[in-house]
Formats: C-alpha cells, structure tokens, sequence
C-alpha cells in the first residue's frame, strides 16, 4: 500500500507539471501584454519596458516558466494584473464558498441518485418508469437552465429563498440543489446499473436461499459491491465541484472559485489564471488518489503493491 501511494503522489506531480506546461504555453502565447495591463492604457513606453523587466516579461519562455514553478513551490503564485492582490490568498479566499456549496450539492446528488437507483432496481413497474422520466429530464436540462427556473420560482414568484449572493444557508440551498439535482440522474443511472449486475450474480442467490431478508440481501451483500463505481464518480464529481462550479456561481451570483477563473480568463489576469487551474487540478487528482484507496475498504479483494 506504501509503495502505491508513494508512485501515486509522484503521478500527482508529474500530473501538475504537464497541466502547467500546457497552461503557462497557452498565457504566454494570448495576444495581450501584461505590462500594459498593470501600467494601464495610457502610461508611455518607457513604463511599460520597465514593467516587461520587473515582472521578467522580456525574458525566453522556459525562464519565465522556470521562475514561475520556483516562486510556486514556495507558495507564491504572483499577483493578479487587475487587482494587485496575492493570487494564492485570492483563492483560499474563495475557496470556502465553493467548497460548501460543492459539499452540499454532492450530498443532495448522492442522497437523490443512490436512493432512486436502489429503488428502481429492486421495483419494477410504474416505480421504475418514473425513475426513467427523471433520468431522461436530468441528462438532458442544462444546469443553467434549471438555477433559472429554480430562481423564478422560489426567489421571484414565491420568495422563499434570496435570489442570490451569499446570505447564510438560505443562499446556498437554490444553488446546491441545482448541482445535486442535476448530477443526480448519472448515480441513478449508475447505481441502477450496479445494483442489478450484482442482484443476478450467484451468492445473492445463495443469501436468498439461505432465507436471508430481502433488506439484508440488499443492503449487506449487494449495496456493497455495487457503489464502486458510484465511488469513483463521487470522487470525480468532488473534485471538479471543488475546482469550481462556473455555470451555477455565474447563475446564482455565488462568489466562487469558478467566476473567479472566468474573471480572469476574460481580463486575460494571467497569474490568477495559473493559480485557479493549477488549484483545480490538485483538488482533482488529491480526490482520485483518495478515492482509489477508499476501493480497498469497499472491497477487501483489492490490492496495491
């Protein structure tokens, strides 16, 4: 297990690495000049030159990136062109927004789509056919379009919830329930899946036959071994809501780390630009290492050497 987790982290770095390669070519590439972006429209030349040599702008692409990767692995992402203000304490300034709404909004999609999707698979008929109709309904509405709906509904027609920003609990209901709502048709549909591959195998049989409950067969010996892949899309879906949720924080005006991004892409802020997918993309793979090792608990069968 030791030597799995140690070739697992150095996967995780190599992992960052190329996704900073490929992010840090594609800013260096962008049609802007960040010098004149800190300087402002209307500073003469001379600043601007000035500001290429402070921020090492003037300097070839490996020694920017190598600059770049030294100051980070001491904690220093930079400073936002926009704003001036320290890229890393930007994010974590943020981050506990997105991360309770990522939360709550994969506890609602877990709670709805596990739920629904034992319950299809083990009733049949009028019950199974409404679990369709929400399967089909939830793969095929928009995230946005539904926040919308959701806020014309319970924020403007029947005012029960604010219609945004981040004003305790309240705020964060509409917003999570649109992600876990939305999310939630995929672990239906996974655990429906699951649940049936593992109900036709022959030690269910065997427990039925031994006159085990049928709540006992289902719950001890089937649930069990049927969650591997809602596991593994568990730990995908966290990871990415962590990273951000831009469409549903762009709706919902909730002040996470995706408008962030956005932001930056669209003031072409290429330090916080760094910062936000470089964050991102650690929370991702931190949560399929974690996911990967939670395997061994759902199933003593697995090993890592």
């Amino acid at each position: 297990m030791a030597a799995y987790v140690v070739r697992r982290v150095v996967w995780l770095f190599f992992t960052l690495f190329i996704v900073s390669v490929i992010t840090f070519a594609i800013a260096f590439l962008m049609p802007t000049d960040p010098a004149r972006m800190v300087a402002g429209p209307n500073a003469p030349p001379s600043v601007v030159n000035n500001i290429h040599h402070q921020l090492g702008l003037d300097r070839p692409f490996y020694i920017q990136y190598a600059n770049f990767v030294n100051r980070a692995l001491h904690g220093d992402f930079g400073r936002s062109y926009r704003t001036q203000q320290e890229v890393l304490p930007a994010i974590m300034e943020r981050f506990p927004y997105t991360a309770e709404l990522a939360i709550l909004g994969v506890l609602i999609e877990l709670a709805i789509g596990v739920t629904t999707g034992i319950i299809v698979a083990v009733k049949r008929g009028v019950v199974e056919g409404f679990a369709n109709i929400f399967v089909l309904v939830g793969l095929a509405l928009p995230q946005f379009w539904l926040g919308i709906i959701l806020l014309y509904v319970f924020a403007y027609k029947f005012p029960i919830f604010p219609l945004g920003g981040t004003g305790g609990f309240m705020s964060l209901v509409l917003p999570a329930f649109t992600f876990g709502v939305s999310q939630a048709a995929w672990y239906t549909r996974m655990t429906r899946a699951g649940m049936l591959e593992v109900l036709s195998e022959g030690y269910i049989r065997t427990a039925r036959a031994k006159g085990l409950k049928n709540s006992a067969v289902i719950f001890k010996h089937a649930f069990r071994n049927a969650m591997r892949p809602v596991v593994t899309m568990f730990g995908m879906d966290l990871g990415y809501a962590l990273g951000g949720l831009l469409v549903i924080e762009q709706v919902f005006g909730w002040p996470g780390i995706g408008v962030q991004a956005w932001q930056a892409v669209q003031n072409q802020d290429i330090p916080m630009i760094m910062g936000t997918v470089l964050f991102a993309s650690l929370l991702i793979v931190v949560a399929n290492l974690v996911i990967d090792l939670l395997y061994a608990l759902l199933d003593p069968r697995i090993t890592y050497g």
